[in-house]
């Protein structure tokens, strides 16, 4: 369950920030942290994880319960160049960077289970006993001082 936006006129580096805090986070989830986000960004990769959840419930009849946010891939997309005229006939280049926008949703099932595991682990774990600490060792030899003869 996947969805892909292309050309996206913003540079991939700064959707990969936003793409990060959304990553491994259940759809809903994702979807009401983006919105606060004020981020530009935030807008389109929000609307890529909706396309993908729609994708799931239209054509995989998915529950948007069970989906979470398993890929976002972020990839450079074609540069366009542009160029500002500066003083004594030259220019610098103004490159407007694209990128294309990959998501990927799975099922949630598999990581309840692994959740549920570690619960119960941690409450069938037995309390460790306390260990008395070594005594320090007294010490019955003196050190003499040492003369130098001369």
């Amino acid at each position: 369950m996947k969805a892909i936006r292309r050309y996206l006129r913003i540079s991939s580096k700064k959707v990969n920030l936003v793409a990060g805090l959304v990553r491994g986070k259940p759809v809903q989830e994702a979807i009401e942290f983006l919105q606060f986000t004020p981020k530009k960004s935030a807008g389109p990769l929000m609307e890529t994880i909706k396309s993908a959840l729609a994708n799931a419930e239209q054509n995989f009849k998915q529950n948007k319960k069970d989906l979470y946010v398993s890929k976002i891939i972020i990839n450079e997309g074609a540069t366009q160049k542009r160029s500002r005229p500066v003083s004594r006939g030259r220019s610098h280049p103004i490159l407007k960077r694209t990128s294309h926008i990959k998501v990927e949703l799975s099922v949630l099932a598999g990581k309840e289970d692994s959740k549920k595991k570690k619960v119960v682990e941690k409450h069938t774990v037995e309390p460790v006993k306390a260990v008395e600490a070594p005594k320090a060792k007294a010490t019955t030899k003196a050190k003499e001082p040492k003369t130098s003869k001369k």
